[in-house]
């Protein structure tokens, strides 16, 4: 992985913060590709520790410059934990953005992946996800950066 590639994938703080600082004066948006209630995949349920029967908040978006998707992203959650959220009213605003203003948010370790995304097709760069938590809300936050974030930003994919 070049050292460009390892900053963006590293980070801790907002990827859409850090989304929107790249794009400059091009406009950013936070498209919804699907939300709702669904079973996680076999990994998802064993990263956040729930039985794999069991229903859990699933959210899918792209984040986009210039309405081309630079990142897909996918957010699993139990539903134990969103008892009084409302994140399904979240939209197409970016869920970074309400997860960053929790002052007691902490991020478990990312984990890095080369594989492209199941729920997207497209081909992927890098991906990574890790678990946030706060207060009782425990969220697997999954982000795929896709080659047009590559070309755009001239990172080499490898």
């Amino acid at each position: 992985m070049s050292p460009a590639w390892w900053r963006w994938i590293s980070s801790q703080d907002s990827l859409t913060a850090r989304l929107i600082r790249a794009a400059g004066d091009r406009p950013f948006r936070v498209r919804l590709l699907d939300q709702g209630m669904a079973r996680p995949y076999r990994d998802e349920a064993l990263a956040l520790g729930i039985g794999l029967q069991r229903l859990a908040w699933c959210r899918e978006v792209a984040l986009c410059v210039d309405e081309r998707p630079w990142v897909v992203a996918r957010s699993v959650a139990p539903l134990s934990g969103l008892r009084g959220l409302r994140l399904d009213r979240l939209g197409e605003r970016s869920l970074g953005s309400w997860l960053f203003q929790q002052p007691d948010l902490e991020r478990g370790p990312i984990e890095v992946t080369h594989h492209a995304p199941s729920f997207y097709a497209a081909d992927g760069c890098w991906g990574r996800r890790s678990v946030l938590e706060h207060r009782r809300l425990r969220i697997l936050v999954q982000e795929f950066f896709l080659d047009a974030m590559a070309d755009e930003l001239q990172l080499s994919s490898r």
